[in-house]
């Protein structure tokens, strides 16, 4: 197994996926901008993803459509090398050259989202922080924060609100796992159909849940999106959805290409057999 885990193939999926995700996410991050300000400023009025860069442009210069890039290409850089990491690194050692099917691409994807999200949780608290540093905020209730870097917000953090603050928002990510993982059980899905030139059926999964923590946070969900349905009503819910959809789809399409295309040139270069990439 451990021949499996510590491979010089799971690292170039590593590193070929956060290299693609890294690149992609940069092209499009303008879109990631006028997501979260629309999602966090509550005050700014929900209109076309264009209508809304260009009102930051204006308010606040060229550049901020692209504030908080360092942060966040950090963060998504570390994510995505473990998350291609775990999840070759498990795929190859349950199948042991075996095929797969889209039932183990699911589960091996929840497992990798999971030790993801647990492991770099706090590159994103922390990235958010500094992404919204210095934004102009309509909704007078958002208080400025002072950080100088990702150090700094760290130890700021930790001393004012404890260690335990760069782990706020656990809860959400883990039950959106499944998103990574049914994108991946589709993409290897689609990608065994195409070498084979036969249709296959995705297979459908139910998942299981926690008692007492999992309902106490379920709760704390349920409140959230009470309350701002309450407030703003239930489009309210969908609020920057429009940004959302575009740069998740046109980032994932990129970031899939790019890594497809470093980790077959990889191993082309190493004089590495990718057969048994292939295979997977």
């Amino acid at each position: 197994m451990s021949s499996e885990v510590f491979s010089y193939e799971s690292l170039v999926h590593a590193v070929s996926g956060a290299v693609g995700s890294v690149t992609a996410m940069t092209i499009f991050f303008p879109l990631d901008t006028a997501r979260l300000r629309l999602q966090v400023d509550e005050n700014r009025k929900a209109r076309s993803t264009p209508a809304i860069l260009a009102e930051i442009v204006k308010e606040e210069g060229l550049l901020a459509s692209y504030r908080g890039w360092f942060p966040v290409i950090c963060s998504l850089c570390c994510s995505n090398f473990v998350y291609f990491y775990c999840f070759h690194s498990l795929k190859a050692g349950w199948l042991k050259g075996k095929q797969s099917a889209p039932s183990t691409d699911l589960i091996i994807g929840i497992a990798a989202g999971v030790i993801n999200v647990l492991v770099t949780t706090p590159l994103w608290v922390v990235n958010t922080r500094l992404k919204l540093q210095g934004s102009k905020f309509r909704n007078v209730d958002i208080r400025p924060t002072d950080y100088s870097g990702i150090l700094d917000a760290f130890v700021q953090i930790i001393r004012d609100e404890g260690v335990g603050a760069l782990w706020n928002g656990t809860f959400p990510s883990l039950l959106l796992v499944l998103n990574p993982a049914v994108q991946f059980m589709i993409y290897e899905g689609l990608k065994r159909q195409l070498r084979r030139g036969v249709p296959r059926e995705f297979g459908q999964f139910s998942k299981s849940e926690d008692d007492s923590k999992l309902l106490s946070s379920l709760r704390t969900v349920k409140c959230l999106l009470v309350n701002r349905a309450r407030k703003y009503g239930m489009l309210g819910l969908f609020k920057g959805l429009e940004a959302k959809l575009l740069q998740t789809v046109l980032t994932a399409a990129l970031m899939f290409l790019l890594y497809e295309k470093i980790a077959s040139c990889t191993f082309r270069v190493m004089g590495l057999s990718n057969n048994h990439y292939k295979k997977r």
